[in-house]
């Protein structure tokens, strides 16, 4: 679905009727979709005809049609698909912004499956008793990527979720009423079910939904919304601060921006350099910036300021939300204190975590609880000063983090092996001034096959086609052999300062062949 009102109608409609919903972000493709409806047991999917992603015209349709089939194939039926008019028209017509025409978007339509949302609802009461749940009783299902590729289905229950994502939006962004809040974020992935549907409206706020991207029509539609609404609280991620930064000060400038009061900072660390533009240009020096820390695991804020209270320290999420406790572990599980560096781990649960991972709790157990028994394992590494502030440093497993999506290399490397002419792949993370993060890819091809740049379209085609669009890898290193233990263990971290052009490996006595190695820096695009 795309970021309108019918959405978050959906979403509540079900809550109301005791219905669980998972959200799939519009921008994965056929095979991601026909995947969560099969591992979730889908019925039925709520979609619209099509949407705008700047210029691009994407048919959600025609993507659902073809995922529908593909989970038939897999085993599961889908009973029932419910379309939101939101695109299609019988003449021509013209949108408002950017002006962008098309003719009546064409779609394909199965009469015995297929309904319009407008006569869906039109045969409908305007009242609807609730359906009375238990606080335990499940409220939704978000897909996350895990460390084996294979989605993980996190569910989360109706009360504990409700109370934390409620004060934690209340304290966290100090709202009040008469204030107008904006998130940009997408409603396919947690911080939108938070911070834009859940935790929001638990508060009665005004808030604003954008549909767009940041970009479109130029780099100061964002601050073209803050400044007709008069928003004060602002909540974007730091992909988006330092994209905005690439286009310079005068897109923002431009605006006024008076009316913000908080600035916030979600979906992965926010670097010091983005930490103060974001302050100094796009807050006047006057606005308080929360950066926050949590995960679709979490369901809401565990590490965050709050403002007016926490003196900030550009890129530190601070310290731990109300309740939360949280603290370092070194590699044999042994808390540490005062200024050290380990796994970020939380000691004791609070109400918005994670029931289990949906139809596997040997997986929740495993994935969070088994590393380190007795604590909640997050998979990131975290610093701790020496006033007490938390630094998040990033994932510790085998997850990359682009542009706040979360991907699993395992995910990545599969899609790529399936390429006939790939025998084996390794996907690590690279620094990326815009994203954070980027897909870095290591290919050993099958014996015959010539490493070129048609090879090179076709895996990033293959792996955006597999994945989605945000998935799309941005280096793809032709690789003799990888680097690999004596158990047949591949060293990612080698790979990741070859990645970087960078020579300092550390101990490499586990290596099988150190000559792979310098195999490697010869075949090395030429990309700094």
């Amino acid at each position: 679905m795309p970021m309108i009102p019918e959405l978050v109608v959906a979403m509540l409609a079900c809550t109301r009727l005791g219905i669980v919903h998972s959200i799939v972000f519009a921008g994965f493709s056929k095979d991601s979709l026909a995947e969560r409806m099969k591992d979730a047991k889908c019925k039925m999917v709520v979609t619209a005809d099509g949407v705008w992603r700047g210029n691009k015209l994407v048919n959600l349709k025609e993507i659902v049609d073809q995922a529908v089939a593909k989970a038939k194939e897999l085993g599961h039926e889908v009973r029932h698909t419910i379309v939101v008019r939101h695109l299609t028209s019988p003449t021509e017509r013209r949108m408002d912004i950017g002006k962008r025409p098309y003719s009546g978007l064409k779609i394909s339509w199965n009469a015995d499956v297929d309904s319009w949302w407008h006569e869906d609802v039109a045969n409908q009461p305007t009242t609807c008793a609730p359906e009375w749940m238990d606080a335990e009783s499940p409220l939704f299902l978000l897909y996350t990527s895990g460390s084996t590729g294979k989605p993980k289905g996190i569910l989360h229950s109706t009360a504990g979720y409700m109370l934390f994502t409620a004060t934690t939006f209340k304290y966290v962004f100090d709202y009040h009423p008469g204030d107008v809040y904006f998130c940009t974020a997408d409603i396919g992935w947690i911080t939108g079910h938070s911070y834009v549907v859940y935790g929001v409206l638990a508060n009665g706020a005004t808030s604003v939904m954008f549909e767009g991207v940041p970009f479109y029509p130029d780099a100061g539609r964002l601050w073209a919304i803050v400044d007709k609404y008069r928003v004060t609280q602002f909540y974007t991620a730091p992909t988006a601060v330092r994209a905005l930064m690439k286009y310079g000060d005068q897109y923002v400038t431009k605006y006024d921006r008076r009316s913000l009061r908080i600035l916030g900072s979600v979906g992965e660390p926010i670097n010091p350099e983005a930490w103060l533009w974001y302050h100094r240009v796009v807050g006047n020096s006057n606005c308080a910036i929360v950066d926050t820390f949590w995960q679709t695991e979490t369901g809401g804020h565990v590490l965050t300021p709050l403002p007016g209270a926490t003196p900030a320290k550009p890129g530190s999420a601070t310290f731990p939300f109300f309740g939360v406790e949280a603290t370092i572990l070194d590699e044999q599980g042994k808390e540490v204190e005062g200024e050290a560096e380990g796994y970020l781990v939380f000691k004791k649960p609070w109400p918005s975590m994670m029931r289990t991972v949906y139809g596997n709790h040997v997986r929740f157990e495993t994935t969070y609880f088994k590393k380190f028994p007795g604590y909640y394992c997050t998979g990131d590494g975290a610093r701790r000063d020496k006033d007490g502030y938390f630094w998040v440093t990033g994932r510790m497993d085998d997850m990359l983090n682009v542009s706040g999506h979360l991907l699993s290399t395992a995910e990545v490397e599969s899609a790529l092996i399936e390429h006939r002419a790939v025998s084996e792949s390794a996907v690590v993370a690279r620094p990326h001034a815009v994203k954070g993060e980027c897909l870095y890819c290591f290919v050993v091809l099958k014996e015959g096959n010539d490493f070129s740049d048609k090879l090179v379209t076709d895996l990033k085609e293959q792996v955006r086609n597999k994945i989605g669009p945000f998935a799309t890898p941005e280096y793809i290193h032709y690789a003799p052999g990888l680097p690999k233990t004596r158990s047949g263990k591949i060293m990612r971290r080698v790979l990741r300062q070859i990645a970087q052009n960078n020579r300092q490996f550390g101990d490499l006595s586990t290596l099988a062949d150190e000559s792979v190695v310098e195999a490697l820096f010869k075949t090395r695009p030429a990309i700094d």
